[in-house]
């Protein structure tokens, strides 16, 4: 199109000869630019700078007018498409517009090009003599080219018959060298055959195994390093050659069972010696520890296979049993059950062989270096990080076992039921199997053929065994619990033939695993749920109520019968902690809980019964306080009306109840009774009575001389009766030496307190209560200036400390001394600063 448009407006390029020099044709174009700017009115006066600028800034006006115009913009674009121009042109349904501006355009590209030209003329002439110049240039390098080529040519046929010469000549230098280095290795091979040849004839069957091995492995070397396979010298003697090779392999595998046999060290080190010398020792020591594995896993089911006991004792198969065969049924149970006592033993033996030689084998290899390169046998056949020779078969040898013993259990009802009642037995064979390893591979500065934790690893494969024991042994000791509590009725209590019985029992569950610590402290666990069981038992059985607590009548038949049921779990429970003497020391620590519940249940079937007997007689100790003290008059050879009640409640108690308790002679009732829940609380019950009433004694005020001879003369009476049916006073301690001392401090002077030792015995509350009976009336107790009655008081000192009584009488001190300074008196009683002398002192010595 753009052609079309110049032949229509008659361009002057039309006249311009294609054919003409590049010279002629610009020189032509200059002729026609400057005809054309001198019409159009340029002028090249302007020079050639001014003419360049206006030349370069109507460029850009060009361009810019070709952005801004839609039709001449789309020429700009990198992916203009004339035929999509056109054919948009055509369809927009006038052509002509489009013609106009290209012809425009076109016009308007040709006088920009007409000063493009003229305003570089100089320039483009001057490439035009650079031109011409390389062209020159370019002559001459051809020339030089030619020459050159030619020169390359007659080298080239000068050197390539040389080097023809040289390439054959390497080649046959080469294949000389390949052919004397193939000589040299024969003429090695058929030497160093030559040489096992006759060490083999000479030696014949006492060969020296590590040399032949040594030879043939350097003649097995060449082989594959000088390719000579296909020599026909070498390829003749090679029957042979393997021949030998495997009769040293036999011989030296026959040698090393031998030494493992044996376990003879110089022996096995030896034949390894062979190995290594063939190059083999790797692969050999693999083969060995996978056949010792295989060894392993036969002999476990060897040992668990029900088909060959059944067989070997003659007795049909019934259903079910590992490998899918039955236990043996009648008389041939005990004969099959011999015989798989008999196959675990002989299995444990075996298994026991498999390990020490394996340890035995590591050992060797430990010890064992080439002589030359001084590397580790056990390096050679073993990689860094790698399991030791040992464990790998103690591993394989504990896999099998597991699983099959896991198979055993739950395929074979016989193989369960032997194996769940002797447990302890089976137990025993691996205590024995562990023990026998560390002991036979315990050996100094080498380490032993198993772990610390191997024994556990064999008892877990054994827990479905276990767990089923333990829960017969539980399930033996509950149903008995149960059957001696028959009813749930109350009083419906066990004989002593059956407590003994359970004893027995529990006993025989103990001593069954006595060998075994561990399973022992596993039985203890189940004993004291047994224990817990029997306590929650006996407990339903107990009676309560007020009957249980009547202690002036006769024994009522629900006491008799919790009298006996707190003897039957005294004697559960003395013989049961016997039982621990022998048992590990964390025994008492499992039975302890168990233990306290039996020993609660014991003690809550009387407790209630010596709570009342106490309380009786505190009511009738502190009638004290209703007999006046205060007289003069003669004192009598009989004691108190309250001490009467006292004595006669203390006898009855005694005859009625406590011989029940107590059976035999109370002088017996010494420290093995005094361990027994009656004596027990005998005693507690004793040193209450004394001290209450060596407490409410020192209340008494006011007291007189003949009063003091009065409460001596009670003392005795209490101390005897106490002593004869209650508990052996000498026994109680404290309380004793309380009662004791009370008796002189009666007498002692006021001025003679503050440094007697007698004090000491003595609660510091009960010596400032009886210094209130020296003491002026204005002087009032705590009990009386509370206006608390003696049930009261005592009470509140059960429920505080003697801290909380010598504030209470540190009170009543404070008030009396107000009293004093506000009547105006300057002295205090003596009785008051002896008090705060005391008071102060005991506390502080008491916290101290």
């Amino acid at each position: 199109m753009a052609t079309t448009a110049l032949q229509r407006t008659g361009s002057p390029y039309q006249r311009i000869s294609p054919s003409a020099s590049p010279r002629h044709r610009l020189a032509s174009y200059r002729i026609l630019s400057l005809s054309r700017f001198e019409r159009d009115g340029f002028s090249l006066a302007n020079g050639t700078d001014s003419g360049t600028e206006a030349t370069e800034a109507a460029s850009r006006a060009a361009i810019e007018e070709f952005e801004k115009d839609s039709v001449f913009a789309k020429f700009l674009v990198d992916d203009y498409n004339a035929t999509q121009f056109a054919s948009e042109a055509l369809s927009s349904g006038s052509a002509a517009f489009p013609l106009e501006k290209l012809q425009e355009g076109i016009q308007l590209l040709e006088k920009q090009l007409r000063s493009e030209v003229f305003f570089r003329h100089d320039e483009l002439l001057q490439q035009i003599s650079s031109l011409k110049e390389t062209e020159s240039v370019l002559t001459v390098v051809r020339a030089g080219a030619e020459s050159l080529q030619a020169s390359t040519q007659r080298v080239r046929s000068e050197i390539a018959e040389p080097y023809k010469q040289i390439k054959a000549k390497s080649r046959q230098l080469a294949s000389l060298h390949d052919t004397v280095e193939l000589l040299r290795s024969v003429i090695r091979a058929l030497k160093q055959l030559k040489k096992l040849q006759e060490l083999m004839e000479s030696s014949g069957a006492k060969a020296d195994l590590a040399k032949a091995a040594q030879i043939y492995n350097d003649i097995e070397t060449l082989r594959k390093e000088a390719e000579i396979a296909g020599v026909e010298v070498v390829d003749e003697e090679i029957p042979w050659l393997l021949e030998v090779g495997n009769q040293i392999r036999r011989d030296a595998m026959k040698g090393l069972e031998s030494g493992m046999e044996a376990l003879n060290q110089a022996e096995v080190g030896g034949i390894l010696k062979v190995f290594y010398n063939m190059g083999e020792l790797k692969s050999t020591i693999e083969s060995l520890i996978n056949r010792y594995k295989e060894m392993a896993v036969k002999s476990v089911s060897f040992a668990l296979d029900m088909k060959a006991i059944s067989a070997s004792v003659g007795v049909s198969l019934g259903s079910g049993g590992i490998q899918r065969s039955g236990a043996p049924q009648g008389a041939g149970a005990s004969k099959a059950r011999e015989s798989l006592w008999q196959r675990i033993g002989a299995c444990m033996d075996q298994l026991h062989s498999i390990v020490v030689a394996a340890w035995h084998l590591q050992r060797v290899l430990s010890k064992k270096r080439d002589p030359i390169s001084h590397i580790g046998f056990l390096d050679e056949v073993m990689q860094a990080g790698d399991p030791m020779l040992t464990e790998q078969v103690w591993e394989a040898l504990v896999n099998s076992f597991g699983s099959q013993m896991k198979s055993a259990f739950t395929a074979s009802s016989f193989v369960k039921e032997i194996f769940v009642m002797g447990y302890p037995k089976l137990l025993g064979l691996i205590d024995s199997l562990v023990e026998r390893l560390f002991r036979d591979t315990d050996v100094k500065g080498v380490p032993p053929a198993i772990k610390a934790e191997a024994r556990e690893q064999l008892i877990a494969a054994l827990e479905p065994f276990q767990t089923a024991f333990l829960g017969k042994s539980l399930a033996r000791l509950s149903d008995f619990v149960n059957s001696i509590f028959p009813t749930a009725a109350r009083g419906s209590l066990p004989t002593q033939e059956h407590i003994t019985r359970l004893v027995s029992h529990i006993y025989e569950e103990l001593d069954a695993t006595k060998s075994d610590k561990r399973l022992t402290l596993l039985v203890l666990h189940e004993v004291s749920k047994v224990l817990h069981l029997f306590a929650e038992k006996a407990e339903c059985q107990t009676f309560t109520g007020l009957d249980i607590r009547q202690v002036t009548g006769p024994i009522t038949p629900q006491q008799l019968k919790n009298f006996t049921l707190c003897l039957y779990l005294q004697d559960v429970h003395a013989r049961i902690s016997s039982m621990l003497v022998g048992l590990p020391t964390v025994a008492p620590e499992v039975l302890s809980a168990s233990l306290g519940a039996v020993y609660g249940v014991a003690s809550d079937c009387i407790t209630p019964l010596f709570k009342a007997i106490v309380e009786k007689l505190e009511s009738y100790i502190l009638q004290i306080h209703d007999q006046s003290f205060a007289s003069e008059d003669n004192v009598g050879d009989d004691c108190s009306k309250y001490m009467e009640e006292v004595q006669k409640l203390i006898v009855h108690f005694q005859s009625e109840f406590l011989s029940k308790l107590l059976p035999g002679s109370l002088s017996a009732a010494g420290p093995v009774a005094g361990q027994s829940i009656p004596a027990s609380l005998a005693r507690r019950m004793a040193s209450r009575v004394l001290l209450f009433w060596v407490r409410h004694a020192a209340m008494v005020r006011p007291l007189s001389e003949s009063g003091k001879l009065q409460l001596i003369h009670d003392i005795s009476e209490l101390e005897l009766v106490v002593g004869q049916t209650l508990f052996p006073v000498e026994q109680l301690g404290s309380p004793y030496r309380a009662l004791r001392a009370f008796r002189p401090l009666l007498f002692l002077k006021t001025s003679e307190f503050a440094s007697n030792p007698l004090l000491q015995e003595l609660p510091p509350s009960v010596i400032l209560d009886h210094l209130y009976s020296r003491a002026p009336e204005e002087l009032e107790s705590p009990m009386r200036q509370s206006k608390l009655s003696p049930q009261q008081y005592s009470l509140w000192l059960d429920s505080q400390g003697e801290e909380q009584a010598w504030k209470g009488i540190k009170a009543t001190l404070d008030e009396y001394a107000a009293k004093v300074k506000a009547r105006g008196d300057k002295e205090f009683s003596p009785i008051y600063l002896l008090m705060l002398q005391l008071g102060t002192l005991l506390i502080e010595g008491g916290q101290a």
